[in-house]
């Protein structure tokens, strides 16, 4: 059963919500403020997030942020603001949808059903392993930093997810190019040094304290996780 947190100040657009989404079999749990959001996410990362806007204490965009340095569970915004700018704000913070009130609650399980079919994670969630904020997606082949899908070339996801298979292990360039280049690769080995430069680069964000691409010098590159303790 997907779990579905609901943040809204106003019980009883809460309630309503809550109330058409365990009808369609979710789970619900509620947040009245941002604060009280943020420790519901430190106990548990929801399927889906419906986050208010305007909230008092902590708005909906500082609570989005919040999020998106720790998860890329997906959150839909729910806002009586209407205007473009407010819209683009929050697919530029990492929101999957906007929802503008006054709202139909039909239509609002329609749009988390609609995210959620988009989110690969859900419906096959041993295939998503994340690191804090970075989420790859073993299925699909896609990264994903913040909630935002992260672009790489051919030969750089494949090195990347080469090490992400292989947490905490060391390899060295020759292992890299016979593993990811193929034994009839007759080039140099500087290629490895530069797609890691470019892995990184993308990887720019990327919260150190879960990982990092890591090398280690005269051994070679490794894809780092801290030991959860």
């Amino acid at each position: 059963m997907k779990h579905i947190l609901i943040v809204e100040d106003e019980l009883a657009i809460s309630m309503v919500l809550g109330a058409y989404l365990e009808k369609e079999g979710f789970a619900v749990s509620y947040a009245y403020n941002g604060q009280e959001a943020l420790e519901k996410l430190d106990e548990a990362v929801p399927a889906l997030v419906l986050l208010d806007v305007m909230m008092p204490h902590m708005d909906g965009w500082e609570v989005l942020a919040h999020i998106r340095k720790k998860s890329a569970c997906p959150v839909i915004m729910l806002t009586a603001l209407s205007d473009t700018d407010q819209k683009l704000k929050g697919f530029d913070t990492g929101a999957d949808d906007y929802i503008t009130k006054p709202f139909v609650a039909e239509e609002v399980i329609a749009r988390v059903q609609a995210v959620l079919r988009r989110s690969p994670q859900y419906q096959a969630e041993e295939d998503v392993t994340y690191y804090g904020n970075l989420k790859i997606n073993n299925l699909s082949h896609q990264i994903f930093l913040n909630g935002i899908e992260v672009p790489f070339t051919p030969r750089d996801l494949s090195v990347l997810l080469f090490l992400a298979e292989n947490p905490n292990q060391t390899f060295t360039r020759d292992q890299l190019l016979d593993h990811v280049w193929g034994r009839d690769y007759d080039g140099s080995d500087r290629a490895v040094d530069l797609a890691i430069k470019r892995i990184r680069k993308s990887l720019n964000g990327w919260d150190a304290e879960y990982g990092e691409i890591k090398t280690l010098r005269g051994l070679g590159y490794q894809f780092y996780i801290q030991e959860k303790k």
